[in-house]
C-alpha cells in the first residue's frame, strides 16, 4: 500500500515530466510533507523522505534532494540566513566571478544543470571572487534563467542553467567556501542522488506488483497469469531482491557517517538499473510505450544513477 504522499506525486509525474517542473500539487505535497526542511533531519530520515518521494516522482523528490544539498552548503558557508522551508537551487561549481563593489560583490556568471531553479526562491552558487572559491546566496528574481535542460530522463527537475549579469550580492550573503567544512556532509550530499534512484526503482516495483495483481499473462504461454510463471516469478524476485539491496546499503551508508563509500553508492545505484532491466524485461516491449510509466522510471534511473555522486566509474577512478 503507498502513502498519500506518493499517490499525490505519482497521479502528478506525467504532468511534471511534460511541463520540465513540478506541478504546483507536487510541490506543496512535498513541502507539507517535510521536504524541503530536509536540513533540519537526520541522513537516515532524509534519505527514507527522498525515497518515498521518488516511489511517485523521482523528478520532485530530485529537486528536494539538491534543496537540501544547496542548504548544507549556505548553513556551512554562511549559517542560517534561509527560511527552514524554503526551496533552494544550487550549483558547486564556479561558473561566475565577482569583483569586490561598495556593499558587497558584482557577480556575473552562468551556472548549468541547476536543478528547480524555476521554482526555487534562492540559489546558492558557487563563485570566484578575488581567485577565492565563495559561495553566494542570491535571491531567483536577481538571476535570468535559460532553458537549456533537454535530457531523456529527469525531465521535470527543470535542471536549466542561471545567468547572473552584474548582480549585486551583499556581503551577509557571500564568503569563502571551504570544502573542508564539508567533508563530513559528502555522505549526505551522495544520498542526495542516490535515494531518488532507489525510489524510483521501487517505484517501478510497485507497477510491476500492480501487473502481477492483474490479468495480465505471458505472451504465447499456456500459464493464464504472470504469477503462474515461474521465470515471471523469478525476474520478479531478483529484481525486488536487487532493489532491497540498493535500500539497505542506501540506509547502511546514512548510519554510517562520514567516509569514503563511492563503491558502495555507485553499487547500489547498479543494482537499481539491474532491477530496471528484469522489470523492463516482464514488461516486454510494452514497456517502453511513452504512456506507460514505467518507461519514465527507467529513464529517471538511468540519468539520475550517472549523476557524479554515484557514478561507478568515477567512483573507481577515486581510488
Amino acid at each position: 500500500m503507498t502513502s498519500p504522499l506518493v499517490e499525490i506525486l505519482s497521479a502528478q509525474a506525467a504532468e511534471t515530466e511534460k511541463q520540465g517542473r513540478p506541478t504546483a500539487k507536487s510541490l506543496q505535497a512535498a513541502r507539507e510533507a517535510g521536504a524541503f526542511a530536509l536540513p533540519d533531519r537526520t541522513a537516515t530520515e532524509a534519505a527514507q523522505l527522498l525515497t518515498e518521494m521518488a516511489r511517485g516522482c523521482p523528478s520532485t523528490s530530485w529537486i528536494a534532494g539538491t534543496s537540501l544539498t544547496g542548504k548544507t552548503f549556505s548553513r556551512r558557508a554562511l549559517g542560517d540566513v534561509i527560511g527552514p522551508d524554503t526551496l533552494v537551487a544550487g550549483s558547486g561549481t564556479p561558473g561566475g566571478r565577482g569583483e569586490r563593489a561598495f556593499g558587497g560583490v558584482r557577480v556575473t556568471g552562468r551556472w548549468a544543470n541547476v536543478s528547480g531553479c524555476e521554482d526555487a526562491e534562492w540559489a546558492g552558487l558557487a563563485v570566484l571572487i578575488d581567485g577565492t572559491l565563495s559561495w553566494a546566496l542570491f535571491p531567483l528574481r536577481d538571476l535570468r534563467v535559460e532553458h537549456t535542460w533537454s535530457a531523456v530522463g529527469m525531465r521535470g527537475t527543470g535542471s536549466h542553467t542561471l545567468v547572473a549579469e552584474d548582480v549585486l550580492v551583499p556581503v551577509e550573503r557571500e564568503a569563502p567556501l571551504d570544502f573542508a567544512e564539508l567533508a563530513g556532509d559528502m555522505v549526505l550530499f551522495g544520498l542526495t542522488a542516490l535515494a531518488p534512484v532507489v525510489g524510483a526503482t521501487l517505484g517501478a516495483l510497485d507497477l510491476i506488483t500492480a501487473m502481477f495483481a492483474s490479468d495480465r499473462k505471458p505472451y504465447m504461454s499456456a500459464y493464464a497469469s504472470m504469477g503462474e510463471s515461474p521465470a515471471a516469478r523469478t525476474w520478479r524476485a531478483e529484481a525486488i531482491a536487487l532493489a532491497r539491496r540498493a535500500e539497505r546499503t542506501m540506509l547502511a551508508l546514512a548510519a554510517a557517517g562520514p567516509g569514503d563509500h563511492g563503491l558502495d553508492m555507485s553499487g547500489a545505484a547498479r543494482d537499481c538499473r539491474a532491477a530496471m532491466d528484469l522489470m523492463l524485461d516482464l514488461h516486454g516491449a510494452s514497456g517502453f510505450a511513452e504512456s506507460n510509466p514505467l518507461q519514465r522510471h527507467w529513464r529517471d534511473v538511468a540519468v539520475a544513477s550517472r549523476h557524479p555522486h554515484i557514478n561507478a566509474f568515477l567512483a573507481v577512478n577515486r581510488l
